[in-house]
């Protein structure tokens, strides 16, 4: 219905013209009330979309809703004068700068290209540019018309230079139009082709009504508003069809250069300002007026467009530092990722090699051990016994080695659920209490308050925590004792646990997770406690790392994911440190474990 009440006004302005055929106040009422109603029509049947859509798809719909606006208020204008006052529209006539800018934000609509898929930044930069050019559209105007009516008023002049930037306008627009519709498919392109259509009928109608104004031969309502009046009621199908149409967006094209185009086009606009201030400064054949006009605007385009230029380069300056900084994360992030996955793919082949070797061999060991006792049960001499005894104690070791291998081989799923780390380290604190106090080593404890809780299995965390621990102590005891710090905090959505010590420093901390490397003396360890650490964090999904402290000592960071919401709190760029302290925490306490004497 609405489209053919629409269809219906366009008749009527048809019917009057055909029928009246002289210039009368009738005709005049009924063609501006019309084009009124129509441009109305068009502007309320695009405003829906605004609402319906989101993003750059919004934006469109709501420049193009604007520039409808304009064009509603330049008929408003035409009905002050030509309704209410009842006079012709005045030349130069206020409401020329309107008519000029309606094409404006079509433009800029246009320069979204909302059919395609861009990265969101790009988006930013480009419609940048394109306001770059928009604005240089607004000083083209001031500078070859406003200078003909407020500078010198010459009425000639004036309607000359109105006649051909405006056609000049709407040749753009309709070439831009044309190339958004060629590259759009499928529903864009349906509605692409509608504007082009009814920009094109609009284009020619005015071209033509401005002719026979200059022939004397135009007059409101007259045969030369019936085009004009159909492309109007044209807007109100496109409203009607967008909001029927699902417009999807097409992928963009690796290869698109427009980006690229639009800023040439921008540095393009703002070379040409010293060229049309010296045009005005040399132009001898215009008033003295009309040339100060133009430079005092071409002085003040200068001014906007500079600042534009200014803006544009600080945000691509803060955009190529996001990126630089993002490339050094990923490529940090990859070589993370490399190391945990070669050290994943170790511990996966350590464990199917060592599982089947250590089955095989624990019944020989078993064998061997059952003869030795047996040896050593007889009667031997002394140097006999002693001899069967280091068989028995070195069987006896590897038996040890095979059943600590059995154990890192063992890939048995964890059974999981939330735990407070917390009271994790406490409890490795106070059960490894005994032996750090031998070790003249001392723990403080600093722990988080109201810790998110984690998914996690409490044997295994606390084995993990108690290897650390001793692996700190072996290390602290070499120095002649020390302090042992075990903290608790949040960072982002991971909580962490931390050990760190005041003790000589791991010799190579990349390596400290590979299987069999250790640094301690022959018989006093084998190299997998860490190795199976490293394993029991990858199977909580988390992260265990070590690095050494500029003043001294070791530190093991372990992340694991929150099983809670974490709130963000306000930090420090320092915070991402390794090294620093953990944020939120408030309960400290030192543990004298040194014996008393």
């Amino acid at each position: 219905m609405w489209i053919l009440a629409a269809c219906g006004l366009v008749f009527a302005q048809t019917a009057a013209s055909l029928l009246l055929r002289t210039k009368n106040f009738e005709l005049t009422v009924l063609s501006d009330i019309t084009q009124c109603i129509l441009l109305l029509s068009g502007t309320a049947a695009l405003l829906p979309n605004i609402f319906r859509n989101q993003g750059r798809n919004r934006l469109f719909w709501a420049l193009m809703t604007l520039g409808m606006v304009l064009w509603l208020s330049n008929q408003l204008l035409w009905i002050y004068f030509e309704v209410i006052l009842g006079r012709d529209v005045p030349d130069p006539f206020v409401g020329d700068i309107v008519l000029f800018l309606h094409i404006v934000p079509m433009m800029a609509a246009l320069a979204l290209q909302p059919h395609m898929e861009q990265d969101e930044r790009a988006s930013r930069l480009g419609t940048l540019d394109f306001t770059l050019l928009l604005v240089w559209w607004v000083y083209l105007y001031s500078f070859a018309v406003l200078a003909w009516q407020y500078g010198f008023t010459d009425e000639q002049a004036y309607s000359r230079n109105l006649n051909v930037l405006y056609l000049t306008e709407k040749m753009v627009f309709l070439g831009g139009l044309a190339l958004v519709w060629l590259r759009s498919t499928k529903s864009w392109r349906t509605i692409y082709a509608h504007w082009f259509g009814a920009s094109l009928m609009y284009s020619l109608s005015s071209y033509v009504a401005n002719w026979a104004i200059a022939k004397h031969l135009y007059y409101t309502g007259s045969l030369y508003d019936i085009p004009m009046a159909l492309s109007m009621a044209w807007v109100t199908g496109i409203g009607l069809l967008a909001g029927d149409s699902e417009l999807k967006r097409q992928p963009a094209s690796l290869s698109n250069t427009r980006g690229v185009r639009v800023a040439r086009l921008g540095m393009i606009a703002i070379f040409t300002l010293p060229l049309f201030a010296a045009w005005s400064l040399f132009d001898s054949a215009s008033p003295t007026a009309v040339r100060n006009f133009r430079l005092v605007v071409t002085f003040v385009a200068m001014m906007v467009m500079g600042a534009m230029v200014f803006l544009r380069q600080h945000l691509l300056d803060r955009e190529l530092i996001r990126l630089l900084r993002t490339s050094e994360q990923s490529f940090e992030d990859l070589k993370r990722l490399q190391t945990q996955l070669v050290q994943s793919e170790k511990l996966a082949s350590l464990g199917q090699l060592v599982g089947g070797a250590a089955h095989e061999l624990n019944n020989p060991l078993t064998a061997m051990l059952g003869y030795s006792d047996l040896l050593t049960g007889t009667k031997l001499s002394g140097e006999q016994k002693a001899l069967a005894e280091k068989i028995a104690q070195q069987v006896r070791r590897t038996k040890a080695l095979v059943s600590s291998l059995l154990s890192f081989a063992k890939q048995v799923p964890a059974e999981k659920v939330r735990l407070d780390l917390n009271t994790i380290a406490q409890t490795a604190v106070k059960l490894s209490h005994p032996e750090l106090g031998t070790r003249k080593i001392d723990t403080k404890l600093d722990t988080a308050s109201e810790l998110p809780k984690v998914w996690g299995d409490s044997n295994q965390l606390l084995q993990l925590c108690l290897h650390i621990i001793s692996n700190a102590g072996h290390a602290l005891e070499e120095a002649g004792g020390g302090l042992l710090t075990i903290s608790t905090g949040v960072q982002d959505d991971s909580v962490i646990l931390e050990f760190s010590d005041n003790g000589p420093g791991a010799q190579d901390p990349q390596r400290v997770f590979d299987p069999f490397y250790t640094t301690r003396p022959v018989g006093q360890g084998i190299g997998l406690g860490l190795s199976a650490c490293y394993g029991i964090i990858q199977e909580h999904r988390g992260r265990i790392l070590c690095h050494n402290r500029p003043e001294g000592g070791a530190v093991f960071r372990i992340e694991l994911p929150s099983a809670d919401p974490v709130p963000r709190v306000s930090k420090s760029a320092d915070d991402d440190a390794p090294s620093e302290p953990l944020e939120d925490r408030h309960a400290s306490a030192t543990l004298p474990l040194r014996p008393t004497p």
